[in-house]
């Protein structure tokens, strides 16, 4: 499908902004803890802009939202750079940061969304398809396979640029690659789900007071911060083996683990329902993240990552699969994004600390935070046991 295409490349700077960022402060003043610290802010925002532009999405369709959003990000960006590189006061770097970012969107959860509005067989209404649910799988699967090829082929760019180039090239080359694709993506109108308007009568509660989707975006907001600490983690640990400039390969090796399950994901027609999935793959991600804190050279890293990667594409599947199960549809785009909208402000908390403890003691050390949060991810399920519970035996019946 085309939209996907443009979608890939709209998204590509979502594994190239954090790194780029790191490389460009880090350059500047030669400090993780500062670049973690801008990181975190930066996600902070990102965790409170995502669900505001998703539900607007929702009400006002998408290609109205995004041209809204892409020029508000391209102008706080290009501030960014320019006060980072001519050596503005830092506090100024925070600000234009958290301008730049107010306009994130997700922009994954706009394409599954029309994967859904494609698969439905009446075109003229938000209603979708569930009479074959490996179709949605699949396109869902097929999708994490292109978030895969985002976070190979991105920090790999983002990598190069700023090594080769300048600092500053990595985000210019993430700027680029979001001006193309996303207004390619708003152009295909011909796929976009159609707007509803919020209803006056009867109107739906938030998305957020779902009890499943607490559950899924409490935990996937500690799994956000193990994403946010393996990438400052790698990078340090990179430069503190003289291979910074394998940073980038590094991290495209992991995401190569992850594209490889999700292949063989789409392919299976799964009996476990959504829930269920989900568990089991948050449960196996936590045990192949324990040898990263035994890892002591680059080849030994790049072996764990790829490995630990086939938990994630699976992982995410299956929690968007889950909420769309709850969900009225006209809220749908609104509760994909809740999916992931915690995992900037796990990675923010994750990126300071990550930082910090480079800084302090060592990146070996800092491989426990990773670590560490997805225990946290682990123990975020319990409180919501009976709700997971519950939904597996209603999957299971209604199967």
């Amino acid at each position: 499908m085309k939209f996907s295409i443009s979608g890939l490349i709209g998204r590509m700077p979502i594994s190239m902004d954090s790194l780029a960022l790191i490389f460009i402060v880090v350059a500047v003043s030669d400090s993780y803890a500062l670049a973690g610290a801008l990181s975190a802010v930066a996600s902070i925002v990102i965790s409170i802009a995502n669900p505001f532009w998703s539900r607007l999405a929702d009400r006002i369709g998408q290609r109205k939202m995004l041209m809204r959003v892409v020029p508000m990000k391209i102008i706080g960006l290009s501030l960014f750079i320019a006060l980072v590189m001519n050596g503005a006061p830092v506090w100024t770097w925070f600000v234009s940061i958290i301008l730049a970012e107010l306009a994130a969107i997700n922009t994954g959860g706009l394409v599954r969304r029309r994967w859904l509005h494609v698969l439905s067989p009446d075109k003229s209404t938000t209603a979708e398809d569930e009479t074959d649910k490996h179709v949605v799988n699949t396109a869902y699967s097929y999708e994490a396979l292109m978030d895969e090829v985002v976070f190979i082929v991105g920090p790999i760019t983002a990598t190069a640029c700023a090594t080769s180039i300048a600092p500053a090239a990595g985000l210019i080359a993430g700027m680029i690659l979001m001006s193309i694709g996303l207004p390619l993506f708003a152009m295909q109108r011909a796929t976009e789900p159609p707007p509803s308007p919020v209803r006056v009568k009867d109107p739906h509660p938030p998305v957020i007071g779902i009890p499943i989707v607490q559950a899924i975006a409490l935990a996937t907001t500690f799994t956000g911060g193990f994403f946010g600490a393996i990438s400052i983690t790698v990078v340090g640990f990179a430069e503190s083996q003289g291979a910074k400039s394998y940073s980038g390969l590094l991290l495209g090796i992991w995401a190569s683990g992850s594209a490889v399950m999700a292949i063989i994901n789409g392919l299976i027609k799964w009996k476990t329902p959504y829930v269920g999935r989900f568990l089991i793959f948050l449960t196996a991600l936590t045990t192949l993240s324990i040898p990263f804190i035994f890892v002591d050279s680059i080849f030994w890293l790049a072996i764990a990552l790829f490995f630990n990667g086939f938990a994630i594409a699976p992982l995410i599947v299956n929690a968007y699969g889950v909420v769309q199960e709850v969900v009225p549809s006209e809220q749908i785009t609104e509760s994909f994004t809740w999916v992931v909208a915690g995992m900037p402000l796990g990675g923010a908390i994750s990126s300071a600390l990550g930082g910090w403890i480079i800084d302090t003691y060592g990146a070996q050390t800092a491989f426990w935070v990773p670590l560490g949060f997805m225990c946290a991810a682990l123990l975020a399920t319990l409180p919501y046991f009976r709700v997971y519970k519950g939904l597996i035996h209603y999957s299971l019946n209604r199967d």
